[in-house]
C-alpha cells in the first residue's frame, strides 16, 4: 500500500513540474510576442477638430501603454492647416518614434503631417504633396497664407537634420529631407533641378519619393510595413479607438461650428434684448452657449474661472443696457469680458500661463471669437431688416394693416391734448416709464435719453396711443 502511494506521489511530482515548465514556456512566449508595442492612429477622413482630438488621446495613450512606436495609418486629401499644424508640432515634439504609412492618399495637410514624421512609408500606388493653401472652394489664397505655408513645409524638412558626408578633404552636407523639395510642393514658382520645373505644384508617386529621400520603404500594408520594413517579427498592435463622444466633442470643437456658436449667443442676446418677455431668442444664446462652453470644459481647456468671466461680461452689459444711461465703464467692461472668456476657452493655458499654448494659438483663439462676434453682428443687421418681409422671418412682425372696415378699433385721440403739457416724471425712463401730468399717471416714452424720477417733462407728441415727453428746459 505505502509502495503505491509512493508511486502516485512521484507521478504527481513529475505532472507538477511539467506543469510549471509549460507555464514558464508560454510566459516567455506571451513575452516574447509582446518584444514591440506598435500603436496605431488613424487619419483617414478630413484633418480638423476630430483628427486633432484622436491625435491628443492617440499620443497620450500610446504613453500609458508604453509604446515604442507610433504609427499614423493615413489616407486624406487634406482638411485646416491650423489643426495640421498643431498634429505636426506634436509630432515633432513626440518623445517615442512617429512613423507615417501612406495608404493611398496625403494631399496638402497631410503632406504636412508626413513630411513631420521620422519615417515615410508608402503603399505601391500611392502618392503625396499638393500642399498649397486654398479655400473652401478650393481657389487659391493669396501669397501671404502661401509664404507661411512655405515656411512651415521647409521647417519640417529642416526639423530631421543633415548628414555629414567626408569625401576627400571635402566636408558636405545633405539634408534627410531636401526643404526645397518641400516647399516646391506649395509654390508652383519653385524650381528644383531634375525634379520640377516653374508653374508645376509637386506631388509624389512612391517611386518618385523613395528616390529623392521621402519615403523610407513600400509595404502593402501595415504588417509588411512591420515585418519586412522594420525587421520587426513580433509585436502588439494596439489601434486608437474613438468614442461617440470623441466624434461629438471633436464636431463641437470645430473652429467654423464655434464661429457659428458666437454669432448665435450674439444674435440671441441682441433679439431678446428687443423683445419683451423670456422667449425664444435667449434659448438659442443660451443653448449656443453651452454647446460652445461644454467640450471645452469637459477637455480642461475652459476652466470655471473663464466660464465666470463670460458670464459676469454679460451681467455688466446687461446692467449697462437696463440699468446705467448711456454707455460707459461697464459696457466697455462687459465687452472685454465676453471676449476674453471665449477666447481664453480655447487655449490650453494654465491660469494666466501661457507656455502650454502651442505657437500661433492665442491668434487662432482671438480670430476664431472676433470673426464670430462681427458675423454675428452682420447677421443681426441683415435679420432686422428682414423680419416681417419675407422667408422664414414674414410672420416674426405683424404686416397686417387694422383696418376700421374690418372691424379694428381706432386709438382713442382723447390724450392728443396733452400735447405741450407739463408734468413729472413719476418713474426713470429708460427710456421708457410713467409720468404724472394734471394729477393722472400715463405711460410715456423719453426722446432726450434717460430722465430719472421727479424730473420735470413736457409732452412733445401723441402717436399711436403713445406719449413722448422730454426733459422740461428753463426756457418752456
Amino acid at each position: 500500500m505505502l509502495v503505491y502511494l509512493g508511486k502516485i506521489l512521484s507521478k504527481m511530482k513529475k505532472i507538477s513540474i511539467s506543469i510549471l515548465f509549460i507555464t514558464v514556456l508560454s510566459l516567455f512566449s506571451a513575452v516574447k510576442a509582446a518584444d514591440k508595442i506598435i500603436y496605431k492612429i488613424d487619419i483617414k477622413k478630413e484633418i480638423g477638430s476630430t483628427t486633432w482630438l484622436y491625435t491628443q488621446k492617440g499620443f497620450d495613450e500610446a504613453k500609458t501603454k508604453n509604446a515604442d512606436i507610433v504609427l499614423i495609418h493615413m489616407n486624406t486629401y487634406g482638411g485646416e492647416v491650423l489643426y495640421a499644424d498643431s498634429i505636426r508640432t506634436k509630432i515633432l515634439n513626440a518623445e517615442i518614434p512617429v512613423y507615417v504609412f501612406i495608404d493611398n492618399n496625403a494631399a496638402s495637410a497631410g503632406a504636412l503631417i508626413s513630411i513631420a514624421c521620422d519615417k515615410i512609408f508608402m503603399r505601391p500606388g500611392a502618392s503625396f504633396g499638393a500642399a498649397t493653401v486654398v479655400n473652401q472652394t478650393g481657389e487659391q489664397m493669396p501669397d501671404k497664407y502661401q509664404s507661411y505655408m512655405r515656411a512651415t513645409m521647409r521647417a519640417t524638412a529642416e526639423a530631421h537634420g543633415r548628414d555629414t558626408i567626408i569625401q576627400g578633404n571635402d566636408t558636405i552636407y545633405k539634408w534627410k529631407r531636401n526643404p526645397l523639395i518641400a516647399e516646391a510642393m506649395v509654390d508652383e514658382r519653385t524650381v528644383v533641378p531634375n525634379l520640377i520645373d516653374s508653374g508645376k505644384t509637386l506631388t509624389f508617386t512612391t517611386l518618385e519619393a523613395q528616390q529623392y529621400g521621402y519615403c523610407d520603404g513600400v509595404a502593402a500594408n501595415v504588417d509588411e510595413l512591420i515585418t519586412k520594413n522594420l525587421g520587426i517579427e513580433s509585436y502588439e498592435l494596439i489601434t486608437f479607438n474613438p468614442t461617440v463622444l470623441d466624434n461629438i466633442k471633436g464636431f463641437l470643437m470645430s473652429s467654423v461650428l464655434q464661429g457659428i456658436l458666437i454669432m448665435l449667443i450674439i444674435g440671441g442676446i441682441y433679439f431678446e434684448l428687443q423683445t419683451p418677455g423670456i422667449g425664444f431668442p435667449l434659448a438659442v444664446a443660451v443653448l449656443a452657449a453651452l454647446l460652445y462652453f461644454a467640450p471645452l470644459y469637459i477637455e480642461g481647456l475652459a476652466a470655471n474661472w473663464e466660464i465666470l468671466m463670460f458670464v459676469i461680461g454679460l451681467i455688466l452689459l446687461a446692467v449697462e443696457i437696463f440699468v446705467i444711461p448711456g454707455f460707459g465703464i461697464a459696457g466697455i467692461s462687459g465687452i472685454v469680458l465676453v471676449i476674453a472668456g471665449l477666447t481664453l476657452s480655447l487655449l490650453e493655458n494654465v491660469n494666466f500661463d501661457f507656455e502650454p499654448v502651442e505657437t500661433g494659438g492665442v491668434g487662432k483663439a482671438l480670430l476664431t471669437v472676433t470673426a464670430g462676434i462681427s458675423f454675428g453682428f452682420a447677421l443681426v443687421l441683415y435679420l432686422s431688416a428682414k423680419i416681417g418681409t419675407k422667408g422664414l422671418l414674414k410672420n416674426i412682425a405683424l404686416n397686417t394693416n387694422l383696418e376700421k372696415e374690418a372691424g379694428y378699433m381706432a386709438v382713442p385721440m382723447e390724450n392728443k391734448a396733452l400735447v405741450g403739457k407739463q408734468g413729472k416724471a413719476r418713474t426713470d425712463l429708460r427710456p421708457s416709464g410713467k409720468v404724472t401730468i394734471e394729477g393722472v399717471v400715463y405711460d410715456a416714452v423719453s426722446e432726450s435719453g434717460f430722465i430719472s424720477k421727479d424730473t420735470a417733462v413736457e409732452v412733445l407728441r401723441y402717436e399711436m396711443g403713445q406719449l413722448y415727453v422730454s426733459v422740461l428746459t428753463q426756457n418752456s
